[in-house]
C-alpha cells in the first residue's frame, strides 16, 4: 500500500535544466512600463510567498509588450522562481493564472516527466538552498543567475516515492493556500466595509487617530541572536537570509507583536499588520499605535485610502529615496462618524482577527514543512509517521 510506504529513497542528482522541457528556464518581462488596466497581469517576485502566488491587485502591462514575451505566456503547472532579493522563493502555477506572465526577475520551469511541486520542495532543501545560497551575486542585491539556476542539482528519485513525498507535503501545502485566501479575503472585506462607511464622515489629521512612532537604527551592532530587526525588506518580502537580528533590549514602544500595524515612510512605503513573532522596529518605519477611542482596523483602513497620496509624494522626490514627511501625516483624512466605527466594530475587529490568526497558523504549517522535509527526503522518517505528524497540525 502506498500509505505505508517506507521511504529509504535512492536518490540521483540531477541539473535542473534536464529536468525542464527542451533544456529551457526562461525569465520574463524586462520593462513593463506602466500598469494598464486592460492589460496583461504579471507574477512578481514580491507576489511569490510561502509557495503562494499573491494575486491581489497585479501589475497589468501592455499587451503588446507581454506578446513579445510569449515564451513566459503561464499555461498552468509550471514552476516560478525567484531570482532577485527573496532568491529562491518558488511557487507552482494555479490554473486560474493561465495567460498571465512574469516578470525579468522571475524565471519560468516547465518540467518534463517530474512534478513541478517535487521541484518546489526539493528547491526547499537546507542542502540545496545552500547551494543556491553559494553562487549568489550579492554587490547590489542578492541575484541569481540563470545560468547557475539551470546547473543547480537537485535529487530525484523513483515514481513511488516522488509521489508519496508530494502527496504528504501537498497536504500542509493546501492548507497554507487555503489560509492565504482566507487572509486577502477577510482584508478585502474589511476594504469594501470600511468604503461604505464613508457617508457621514468628520476631518481629522491622521495624528489625532493614532501615535506614529518612528523606528530607530537597531541594525546597528546587531549581534545575530535574539529579535528580528523588523526592516522594510522584512515588511516586504519577510525573514530571510539577509534578515539582521539583535538582543538589545529597546523601550516597549519599539516592539512589534503579531497584529501590530507597521508602515514603512520611506522607499516602498508599505502597509503591513505583522503577524510574525516579537521584533525590533528599525528605522524609516512607523510602529502605528492608534489612540484609545480608534480601533486599529480604523487605523489601518484611513493610512490604506491615504496610501496612494504618499507614494505620488514619495515619487516627486526625486533626488532622495523617495519618503514622506511627519507633516503629511498631519492633513486631514475623512474619518467615519464615532456611531459608524462603533456599530462596525464587532465585525472589522473579527475579520482583522481573522486574517491574522490565518497568517499566524501559516508560520506553524510552513515550519512544519521545512523540518519534515529533509527526514523525508532521507529516509530518517516514513510518510505514514510524516501524515500522522501532518493530521495533528491540519
Amino acid at each position: 500500500m502506498e500509505d505505508l510506504v517506507t521511504v529509504r529513497p535512492t536518490l540521483n542528482y540531477v541539473r535542473l535544466a534536464e529536468l525542464a522541457i527542451d533544456g529551457q528556464i526562461p525569465y520574463g518581462i524586462v520593462q513593463p512600463g506602466t500598469h494598464v488596466d486592460d492589460g496583461v497581469p504579471i507574477v512578481r517576485v514580491g507576489d511569490i510567498r510561502n509557495g503562494t502566488i499573491n494575486t491581489a491587485n497585479p501589475l497589468r502591462v501592455d499587451r503588446r509588450i507581454a506578446a513579445t514575451y510569449s515564451r513566459t505566456i503561464l499555461r498552468g503547472g509550471e514552476l516560478l522562481i525567484s531570482l532577485v532579493g527573496t532568491v529562491g522563493e518558488c511557487a507552482v502555477v494555479p490554473e486560474e493564472l493561465v495567460g498571465w506572465n512574469v516578470a525579468r526577475a522571475v524565471a519560468v520551469v516547465r518540467p518534463e516527466g517530474i512534478s513541478s511541486h517535487w521541484m518546489r520542495f526539493c528547491l526547499a532543501l537546507p542542502e540545496v538552498r545552500h547551494r543556491l545560497q553559494s553562487v549568489l551575486n550579492t554587490t547590489v542585491q542578492a541575484t541569481l543567475n540563470l545560468s547557475d539556476l539551470k546547473a543547480l542539482e537537485i535529487p530525484v528519485g523513483d515514481a513511488a516515492t516522488m509521489k508519496a513525498l508530494v502527496r504528504v507535503m501537498g497536504a500542509l501545502d493546501d492548507k497554507i493556500a487555503a489560509n492565504a485566501k482566507l487572509a486577502r479575503t477577510a482584508d478585502e472585506l474589511a476594504g469594501a466595509i470600511f468604503l461604505s462607511m464613508l457617508g457621514e464622515t468628520e476631518s481629522l489629521p491622521l495624528t489625532d487617530v493614532a501615535q506614529f512612532v518612528n523606528g530607530r537604527a537597531f541594525t546597528k551592532g546587531a549581534c545575530g541572536t535574539g529579535r528580528v530587526v523588523i526592516r522594510i525588506a522584512e515588511l516586504n518580502s519577510g525573514i530571510g537570509g539577509s534578515t539582521v537580528y539583535s538582543d538589545i533590549e529597546p523601550e516597549e514602544k519599539y516592539f512589534a507583536r503579531p497584529g501590530d500595524l507597521l508602515f514603512a515612510w520611506s522607499g516602498s512605503l508599505t502597509l503591513r499588520r505583522w503577524f510574525r513573532p516579537e521584533g525590533i522596529v528599525n528605522q524609516h518605519i512607523f510602529k502605528v499605535m492608534p489612540f484609545d477611542a480608534y480601533p486599529l482596523w480604523l487605523v489601518h483602513g484611513l493610512l490604506a485610502r491615504k496610501l496612494d497620496a504618499f507614494k505620488a509624494i514619495a515619487a516627486d522626490k526625486a533626488t532622495t529615496m523617495g519618503h514622506i514627511q511627519r507633516r503629511h501625516l498631519d492633513e486631514a483624512v475623512d474619518v467615519p462618524v464615532r456611531s459608524a466605527v462603533e456599530g462596525y466594530d464587532p465585525i472589522m475587529s473579527a475579520l482583522w482577527q481573522r486574517a491574522l490568526g490565518a497568517e499566524q497558523e501559516n508560520l506553524t504549517l510552513g515550519a512544519t514543512r521545512d523540518a519534515l522535509l529533509p527526514h523525508l527526503m532521507s529516509g530518517r522518517l516514513r510518510v505514514r509517521d510524516a501524515e500522522k505528524a501532518v493530521e495533528e497540525v491540519l
